[in-house]
């Protein structure tokens, strides 16, 4: 049960923060291995993007790739927060006194991020290939050219087999154990230390939004660098034989990126990714916390009515 509260809490916050996952993936990819200066910058910041997108394409390509999205926020939460939901649950990340202990957090949440990502690799990839796909006038990125969720797996089933799907997966795998080790990490310890202070102790909800913001900016700065490279692998082409058009691999990607776009190149994007990751970190841990607790209460009230009866 704990990994299918996780998946629902975000498919929950999924279905608003999409349109700014749909920005991002676009300013991520504009301007690829081209130096500032040297490209059309079609879209300015994430309100912009999503005006130019919405001119464009029309309103609803703001939610482009929502269907594989969510399907990924199912899988890659479901195992990330279920993991670390049952380790908290077992008490696999506290001491004998009940204190947590800061280095089982990080390595719970590492490894319930790896397991996500693994699990939901080909969505993701399906989805950032929606997200990329625009008209001519203001397309950046390869343009995959796909039509829907399930003629897309058979056709990458079809020319590159089991490892077409997968491709990118170690990407993702960096991107989510770096950011899914700051987020909960990060908001496991904030919201703790407001409990142990007594601060909004009559107000839970609240101390889960706090805890959720600081979250958002740690994941943000972390994650972002990851998710550049991330993206540009998801959504490179690739010719007859499966490989790459614009690069070998991960670390290809990075020194191509570093070579071109320096540091800048890192973090193209990140003030969209905090407007997406700040409002999907607060609805998804709020979801997930107030979840757990109706969970736990109704297992409460079952057993009561066991005894009784």
């Amino acid at each position: 049960m704990d990994f299918v509260i996780g998946g629902v809490a975000a498919v929950g916050a999924g279905l608003f923060t999409n349109p700014l996952e749909v920005a991002k993936t676009r300013m991520q990819l504009q301007g690829e291995l081209l130096a500032r200066g040297k490209y059309a910058i079609h879209y300015k910041n994430a309100p912009h993007a999503l005006y130019i997108i919405a001119k464009n394409e029309g309103i609803l390509a703001v939610q482009k790739g929502l269907v594989p999205g969510l399907w990924v926020q199912l899988f890659l939460n479901g195992f990330r927060l279920g993991t670390f939901q049952f380790a908290h649950s077992h008490g696999l990340i506290s001491d004998k006194d009940g204190k947590q202990v800061l280095w089982k957090t990080m390595s719970v949440a590492c490894v319930g991020a790896v397991l996500g990502a693994a699990s939901s690799s080909p969505f993701f990839l399906v989805k950032t290939r929606f997200q990329s796909q625009s008209t001519s006038e203001v397309a950046v990125g390869f343009q995959h050219k796909h039509t829907g969720m399930i003629s897309a797996f058979q056709h990458i089933y079809k020319e590159y087999g089991v490892k077409g799907l997968f491709r990118g997966l170690d990407a993702s795998i960096s991107r989510l154990a770096a950011a899914g080790t700051a987020q909960l990490t990060t908001f496991t310890v904030v919201k703790d230390w407001m409990v142990s202070e007594q601060i909004f102790t009559k107000h839970p909800i609240a101390q889960s939004f706090c805890a959720s913001m600081v979250g958002g900016v740690a994941v943000s700065v972390v994650m972002t660098p990851f998710d550049v490279i991330s993206t540009r692998l998801y959504n490179q082409g690739v010719d007859s034989s499966g490989r790459g058009l614009s690069y070998d691999g991960y670390f290809d990607c990075v020194m191509k990126t570093w070579r071109k776009e320096h540091l800048y190149g890192f973090f193209k994007g990140i003030g969209a990714n905090y407007l997406r990751l700040g409002p999907h970190t607060v609805l998804c841990l709020v979801f997930w916390d107030e979840l757990n607790k109706f969970y736990i209460t109704f297992n409460e009230i079952k057993k009561s009515k066991q005894v009784i009866s």
